[in-house]
């Protein structure tokens, strides 16, 4: 199974495959704009600014699963947007753990550990995919972006 055999819906409810992503690094991350860790949009928006042109492409995915987003979709992208300047991709809002998981989830959460195991510990636990579609790395929610920035680089060249 491939990254790309997944869809994702955007925060406006529109369905698109993941596979118009081929050939590019896919940072994939659950967020949540009331969660503690949110100083991390920054460091997100600056990847994604910095290495946009070389193939690098951050996803976010608003979650409530710990009860510390938005109501909905709209109001996440909105409020990621005006609060934190996010310009990369915002989806609808998923569950990353359990048996309602969005299947993107599962099958990230499946094929990486981190420390619950398979499960999410908590928002902005991020997915690193390399061009070819491949689940690469798991970073935990604590880490912060620029720590793994030159992991990301080896991706973009390779």
């Amino acid at each position: 199974m491939s990254i790309y055999e997944f869809s994702a819906r955007k925060s406006d409810g529109s369905i698109y495959p993941l596979s118009e992503y081929e050939g590019k690094t896919m940072l994939i991350v659950n967020t949540a704009t009331k969660c503690g860790l949110r100083d991390q949009f920054d460091g997100l928006e600056k990847l994604y600014q910095k290495y946009e042109n070389d193939g690098l492409v951050v996803l976010g995915f608003p979650s409530d699963q710990f009860g510390q987003e938005l109501d909905g979709a709209k109001e996440a992208e909105e409020s990621c947007r005006m609060t934190y300047g996010v310009s990369f991709p915002m989806h609808d809002l998923v569950k990353v753990n359990g048996k309602n998981a969005d299947p993107l989830f599962k099958y990230l959460t499946e094929n990486s550990k981190g420390v619950l195991g398979s499960s999410i510990k908590w928002n902005f636990t991020k997915f690193l995919i390399d061009k070819e579609g491949k689940l690469v790395a798991r970073f935990s929610p604590k880490d912060k972006p620029e720590k793994f920035e030159e992991e990301i680089k080896q991706y973009l060249t390779n």
